[in-house]
């Protein structure tokens, strides 16, 4: 066993984004290509020496193998301690909840989130802060700069550290504490939450249907779901963590949770049906015949927060990603607590969360959490959204009904163009910019445009500006569209339109929504020129 010095070059392309750095499995598997990531991590944050770390991940494809590196390295680079989730595994939000408990130094997050897994998929590696959430920007950029700087790494020279059991164990001088991935979670999930109002609720004949799709949430949901609280056998399905995720996509979605829509819109369907997605990050809530937006599932958690133990002193404030509808926006006026607007990206919440002005946060994209870590939490919006259904004694479709009728109904959903030419796709937004000067007044497929803007953020508690974060065309009525390149997908660009429409007339609340936003939908085209310039007939993928 010896620590040996291996020398390197600086390697393109490396630089993280909001939710790390995320590139194919292959990539990732090539010469140097992970380690170099990771001793940049060790340089942008002052060295690994003397420092305990979190380390865990979603089991996609390279998961184990990457975990072994990153204990060498960890171990040759003087790190006190490591304490890593049994076989490598830890959903995000448990990671979080660990670093915060332990009150560790970081950790290290093995995924691509929603993004497929294989050796032909894709793979990511995340650096989340002593505060439990990602790298805020400063830190990412750290990281960066030292990919380039890079000259060599040190890694350990010894045999795989077992991680197949709960227990202590020494990879040269530095401790291994390999973690059940469930146990503090679910401790943390009972003081939140009335696990005996749910396990009633269960006992009553409620029936759920989780699907896990064969990602990280598959061992907590069993655990949580069936085990503490009571739900028959079976209701968590694709429970077992695969390294390709079965050759699903898992990403929690109408389109890629099929299966679960079908059950769910279907004859004889379950009360309760729900999704979470690689990390457990992200969640889907639907309910027997009628599927809940995020955005819609953010406003209803807000609204009804206080009927879980958690909660009950009542929430500081919210905060939405801004394309994620203004449903929440709603919520907070009539509760009388602040609602911020901030970038997309869960490390924006971070500041909110820290501060204290934020209780409840959220994304379109199906994360939804609150201050207890700072990531999003798949798995525990469905045990609020469980505990609200158990107080209420009311189905979702009636909650729903009862939410729209009290706050009125935004219409939603987005359009993802994925996989579009970068240079295509950069000119879009780039034309879409030069006109906003002159867009507010005019009008667009029958629709009045008041305002449009390139979307910056200034950050209430630090002060610090972000800007270029998505061109936002607002509406006359309250409706809006949002467009948006993503930086989470690896091949090409993927363009993302967020459609809204507002309605209050207590006759129009139960609409489809595809009419109910056809025109926004058209305006939205008609815009941007979004088919004549990618060449597409339709979006690849509508939530």
């Amino acid at each position: 066993m010896s620590i040996i010095t291996v020398e390197t070059t600086p390697i393109e392309g490396q630089k993280p984004g909001t939710s790390g750095l995320r590139k194919k499995t292959h990539v990732f598997m090539g010469p140097h290509y992970l380690e170099n990531f990771v001793e940049a991590i060790w340089a942008a944050i002052g060295g690994a020496e003397g420092k305990t770390f979190v380390l865990g991940g979603d089991g996609r494809y390279f998961n184990d193998r990457a975990a072994q590196v990153i204990l060498r390295m960890a171990a040759a680079s003087g790190a006190r301690k490591v304490i890593v989730g049994q076989n490598a595994l830890l959903s995000t939000p448990a990671a979080s909840n660990l670093i915060r408990q332990r009150k560790t130094d970081g950790g290290i997050i093995l995924s691509a989130s929603h993004n497929p897994g294989g050796p032909d998929e894709d793979f990511g590696v995340k650096f989340n802060t002593p505060n439990g959430g990602p790298a805020p920007e400063d830190v990412t950029n750290r990281i960066f700069e030292a990919t380039r700087r890079l000259t060599a790494y040190r890694i350990l020279e010894t045999q795989d550290a077992d991680l197949s059991r709960v227990g202590f164990s020494k990879l040269g001088a530095m401790e291994v504490e390999v973690v059940d991935p469930v146990d503090a979670y679910r401790v943390l999930m009972e003081r939140l939450f009335d696990f005996p109002a749910i396990r009633a609720l269960f006992a009553g004949g409620f029936r759920v249907h989780f699907d896990a799709m064969h990602a990280v949430t598959g061992p907590y949901a069993k655990a949580i779901l069936e085990r503490a609280l009571g739900a028959p056998p079976g209701s968590v399905v694709n429970a077992r963590p695969l390294p390709d995720f079965g050759g699903g996509h898992p990403d929690p979605n109408p389109v890629w949770a099929g299966e679960l829509m079908e059950r769910m819109m279907g004859e004889g369907a379950p009360d309760f049906g729900a999704a979470s997605d690689g990390d457990g990050d992200r969640n889907m809530i639907v309910g027997r015949g009628i599927y809940v937006t995020p955005s819609d599932s953010l406003a209803v958690l807000a609204a009804n927060a206080h009927l879980a133990p958690g909660y009950a002193g009542g929430l500081k404030g919210v905060a939405r990603s801004m394309p994620t509808s203004r449903a929440v926006d709603r919520v907070a006026e009539a509760l009388g607590i602040p609602c911020y607007e901030t970038p997309t990206g869960w490390k924006f919440f971070g500041n909110l969360l820290d501060a204290g002005r934020a209780t409840l946060c959220g994304e379109e994209s199906a994360g939804t959490g609150s201050d207890h870590v700072r990531e999003k939490d798949g798995l525990w919006a469905v045990l609020l959204w469980l505990n609200i259904l158990a107080v209420r004694k009311q189905s979702v479709a009636e909650v729903m009904a009862e939410h729209w009728r009290a706050h009125g109904r935004n219409y939603y959903t987005r359009h993802d163009y994925e996989a579009v030419d970068a240079a295509v796709a950069q000119g879009l937004m780039d034309d879409l910019a030069a006109r906003l000067p002159g867009l507010a007044g005019t009008e667009v497929e029958g629709l009045r445009i008041a305002a449009a803007d390139d979307f910056a953020y200034a950050d209430p508690v630090d002060g610090s500006r972000t800007e270029h974060q998505g061109i936002r065309i607002e509406l006359e009525g309250g409706g809006r569209i949002v467009y948006r390149l993503s930086g989470t997908g690896t091949v090409g660009a993927t363009l993302r339109v967020y459609l809204e429409a507002v309605e209050t007339d207590p006759a129009r609340l139960a609409l489809d929504p595809a009419a109910a936003l056809a025109g926004v939908i058209r305006a939205a085209d008609a815009l941007a020129g979004i088919a004549a310039r990618t060449g597409r007939a339709g979006p690849d993928v509508t939530t």
